[in-house]
């Protein structure tokens, strides 16, 4: 399972934060713009913001078989920055304590809800719901100066998230079962602002299916006889591939971008950037690149950019010329 968790964790963090990872980069203004569940009154509002997604596949099993299901999302959490002011907290634009500047940003933090063992038998009679409740809350960082008396600082917070996912089964002939999972946004909010509407949504929200006893169907190269069911498969926001060893098909990743089946994190890649659509090399090179005002304004940004910018620094010459190219063969057949 862990070449699964590593796809799934690219999955989770695509688009997070671009290159050049500054918060003042344009292209880093409007962000969250992979994979979005939103609230259903704004989804309907507005389109090509769902509020729902779909994922519909296919499983040679017996109805003696069993599923886990596991959805994970980003959830927005807003930080702000504060200065002490007598018993209280006074918000600031950016706060300097000792040699450390912070600045307010949005961060995310990982949600996961999950059902196992779920029964395929079951799942034919009717569908399992898994409630999505995710209250609001707040989290105050407290930041003290070199004679450790509290300076300001940092408080995150969220907003409460809403929803479901419902998971059933249906059997199309002996042997061959179609699988759904709909993962639902019912948050009760009601706004028009687009910015607002991230914090009430399920960010880059995907799905891993496991079969216990039942093979999963690749729907990117059915077998002939069952091409005609792969083909009535009905996906929303969501491209489900086979993932694990090659071969393997016990596990679906259901996500909000195009892959292939069993995808493959390169081991040469020396850890997140956010951007497995583009080369490594590139990537850190165009880091080591930057001013010293800008790695500054990384470091004092975002905390996952921050570790981007000290792995690249740190990496060594024999590292880099790793990422400089292999040529593989593809497995023989």
């Amino acid at each position: 399972m862990d070449q699964v968790r590593q796809i799934a964790r690219a999955v989770l963090y695509e688009g997070y934060l671009l290159w050049p990872y500054r918060r003042s980069a344009l292209k880093n203004q409007q962000r969250w713009t992979i994979g979005g569940v939103h609230p259903e009154p704004y989804g309907r509002a507005h389109e090509g913001n769902p509020w729902l997604t779909q994922t519909q596949c296919l499983v040679e099993a017996d109805p003696a078989g069993t599923l886990d299901v596991h959805v994970r999302f980003l959830h927005l959490v807003s930080r702000r920055t504060a200065r002490a002011r007598g018993d209280g907290l006074e918000p600031v634009p950016e706060l300097t304590v000792g040699d450390r500047r912070f600045l307010p940003w949005e961060e995310a933090v990982e949600r996961e809800v999950a059902a196992s063992g779920l029964d395929l038998a079951g799942l034919l009679r009717r569908p399992h719901r898994i409630l999505i409740d995710v209250p609001a809350g707040q989290e105050t960082e407290w930041l003290s100066d070199e004679a450790g008396r509290r300076a300001g600082a940092v408080v995150r917070g969220w907003e409460a998230l809403r929803g479901h996912v419902e998971v059933r089964a249906d059997r199309l002939r002996a042997g061959i079962l179609r699988v759904t999972v709909r993962v639902v946004n019912t948050t009760p909010w009601q706004g028009d602002d687009r910015a607002e509407a991230m914090r009430h949504s399920l960010i880059s929200a995907h799905s891993v299916l496991r079969a216990d006893g039942g093979l999963f169907v690749s729907l990117m190269d059915p077998p002939e006889d069952l091409r005609s069911f792969a083909a009535d498969c009905r996906n929303l926001g969501t491209w489900p591939v086979l993932v694990g060893e090659e071969g393997e098909r016990h596990t679906v990743l259901s996500a909000p971008i195009i892959l292939y089946d069993h995808p493959r994190i390169a081991p040469e890649s020396p850890g997140d950037l956010f951007d497995a659509t583009e080369i490594d090399q590139l990537l850190t090179l165009s880091v080591l690149a930057l001013s010293d005002e800008e790695k500054r304004e990384i470091r004092d940004g975002d905390p996952r950019a921050r570790e981007i910018l000290e792995r690249c620094d740190s990496l060594t010459p024999e590292q880099l010329m790793r990422l400089h190219g292999v040529l593989r063969t593809e497995p023989t057949t």
